[in-house]
């Protein structure tokens, strides 16, 4: 399908000029796009994005749906499609969308394991704070959760971008869009003690000058780094739940849904781009409501 190859290529460009996405979240559009062709050119001969139908696709998904493949995979393969077609709408290459029809299979998005703000103190609180790594993770942890940043935006948080006199930090989110979110008073207190006890005796390695947390050799840290720190604690409390460092992000924002803050504030504070992505902490505050329901209300109670 050579004809599909200039389409791919101004697709390719879209994502990474207009999207801003990453090279990885590029390459993964581009193999759904590649899933579709190769289907095409198997059954459909040689068709042109604008003589595709619906009919063609619909019958795509239900191949890739008999292959057994995961509903969350089935789903990514057609959000991918459906961006490359309003792609081709944008750019005129169709000039009807084949795509707004197609359904994706249902898919219940699997949420990590909620740690309540005693647990998040008690995971804090077994850190060493008589070796200079300890300094620095607390600042990390407490970070993370006071402002409810990926790990991705914690490992790569800059000192140029603290604000700490004003209470709040710039991020820099997923396709590099930035955002500035509010800190915690104790999260302000320890990036300050472990910038001015530790980290001040450290010598950043190249490129490392500005990143505020640093290995022992000058570096940024890994995201599989905070995921050992955060195992070893885990291990420490005895806390029997599914914890990844993403638990932090998602404590903090169960943690404001749960007090009653406005899902517009979660959804900037967290940088989501739809707010369709936030909802997830409402289902989350229902069952919270069941829960004390359950727990203290005399018609609920067994």
């Amino acid at each position: 399908m050579m004809s599909w190859v200039i389409y791919k290529k101004g697709f390719k460009a879209f994502l990474q000029l207009e999207k801003s996405l990453s090279e990885h979240s590029v390459e993964a559009y581009l193999r759904d796009i590649d899933k579709l062709t190769n289907y095409l050119e198997a059954n459909e001969n040689n068709l042109s994005p604008s003589e595709v139908t619906l009919t063609h696709l619909q019958a795509f998904v239900q191949c890739i749906g008999e292959m057994e493949m995961a509903p969350t995979s089935q789903a990514r393969i057609i959000s991918g499609i459906k961006s490359f077609f309003k792609y081709c709408l944008l750019e005129q290459i169709c000039t009807i969308n084949p795509t707004t029809l197609l359904n994706s299979p249902k898919t219940r998005r699997k949420l990590p394991d909620v740690l309540s703000f005693e647990e998040i103190e008690q995971l804090i609180g077994q850190i060493d704070l008589s070796k200079p790594e300890g300094g620095r993770n607390k600042a990390i942890l407490e970070t993370m959760y006071s402002s409810g940043l990926r790990v991705t935006e914690a490992i790569n948080l800059k000192i140029s971008c603290l604000y700490l006199d004003v209470g709040f930090i710039r991020v820099i989110g997923k396709g590099d869009k930035e955002r500035l979110v509010p800190i915690g008073t104790d999260a302000i207190k320890f990036i300050k003690l472990y910038k001015e006890t530790i980290r001040v005796h450290q010598i950043p390695s190249k490129d490392c000058e500005d990143v505020l947390f640093l290995n022992n050799r000058g570096k940024a840290l890994s995201r599989v780094m905070i995921f050992y720190i955060i195992k070893a604690l885990i291990l420490k409390t005895g806390i029997k739940k599914s914890i990844s460092p993403h638990s932090f992000r998602h404590s903090f924002a169960t943690h404001l849904v749960e007090g009653g803050a406005d899902l517009r504030a979660v959804q900037e504070m967290l940088g989501h781009e739809s707010i369709t992505t936030t909802e997830i902490y409402t289902h989350i505050n229902r069952e919270y409501l069941r829960d004390t329901l359950d727990r203290f209300h005399p018609a609920f109670k067994k």
